[in-house]
């Protein structure tokens, strides 16, 4: 399949909905993944937009220059500090330069732009302005950790950082409380203990966990355990560089009989749902037969 846009049939999607290819200009925005530790993992295209971009937008640009120096790649373009402390002044000069016709390509520090990392903003004015916005895919620190995790990866999600305040990283992880798919975090080195103690406390000691650490480079660790064995673990070692953690989901609850969920029906009732759909929906939630529970409801009233 051609993906230029320029070479795809005429859409037929209302006026009110922007596809991705912009008609305001030839311009484009790429995002390019970059290594998360071994350059190489650069791929081809990485290292062709490097070279041939009219601009390439980097979070630090003392790592894009080591990065290219590593790859033996020029840059011929312009290049520009965009990170997370100036964003909401540079977003609008970067968008006009590719309404302009410009091709910009940017990067990060690690793996793909805009997750977890500058780039959302971007993206997010790009399609407002009906711009063309693409990727140049690569390597990801959340998909190797949780590929080397040795968790279920069939379901998972990605929550980021946790808050530095413990009232807040406490909140968040209640929140995760009945989160049944694998979750990948990122965490610094220096606060890996802490995190790991906030997990016991919330989850267990006996959740499933994997500590990954310095994916792709030299010193590559992933420590496989239980939150309790790995905040042990955490006590007793200096733990430096990049960190990902990847947590065990909720084990599946029994489903209980009929009579427990009863309860659960009649807040759906009481907030206007029929008898009959909120018996449905609960039945559904807890893996219960709909006729037992329809006649559990019945008897206790």
């Amino acid at each position: 399949m051609d993906p230029n846009p320029e070479t795809l049939p005429d859409s037929n999607l209302p006026d009110d909905v922007m596809p991705n290819a912009g008609t305001a200009g030839p311009g484009r925005i790429v995002l390019a993944a970059t290594p998360i530790g071994n350059s190489g993992d650069a791929s081809a295209r990485l290292v062709e937009l490097l070279a041939t971009a009219d601009i390439v937008a980097a979070e630090d640009t003392r790592r894009l220059h080591r990065l290219v120096q590593n790859l033996g790649v020029t840059v011929a373009g312009r290049v520009i500090s965009y990170h997370e402390h100036n964003e909401a002044t540079k977003t609008a000069e970067l968008l006009d330069a590719v309404r302009a016709g410009k091709t910009m390509v940017m990067v990060t520090d690690a793996g793909m732009p805009s997750v977890s990392d500058p780039g959302f903003r971007l993206v997010e004015g790009a399609v407002a302005a009906g711009l063309t916005v693409t990727a140049a895919p690569g390597p990801s620190a959340v998909l190797t950790a949780l590929a080397l995790s040795g968790l279920p990866t069939d379901r998972f999600c990605f929550e980021g950082f946790l808050p530095r305040k413990a009232g807040e990283r406490a909140s968040r992880l209640a929140d995760l409380a009945a989160e049944r798919r694998t979750m990948v975090f990122f965490e610094a080195p220096h606060r890996l203990e802490v995190m790991l103690r906030a997990l016991r406390e919330r989850f267990g000691a006996e959740r499933r966990i994997a500590v990954c650490r310095e994916l792709t480079k030299t010193y590559e660790e992933v420590i496989r355990g239980t939150v309790g064995e790995l905040l042990l673990w955490a006590e007793g070692n200096e733990v430096r560089g990049e960190i990902a953690v990847v947590l065990g989901g909720a084990p599946e609850q029994a489903p209980g009989t009929p009579e427990d969920h009863v309860a659960a029906v009649n807040a759906l009732v009481a907030q206007g749902i029929r008898l009959k759909e909120a018996v449905a929906a609960v039945a559904e939630d807890v893996r219960v037969s709909k006729r037992e529970l329809y006649s559990a409801v019945l008897a206790a009233r």
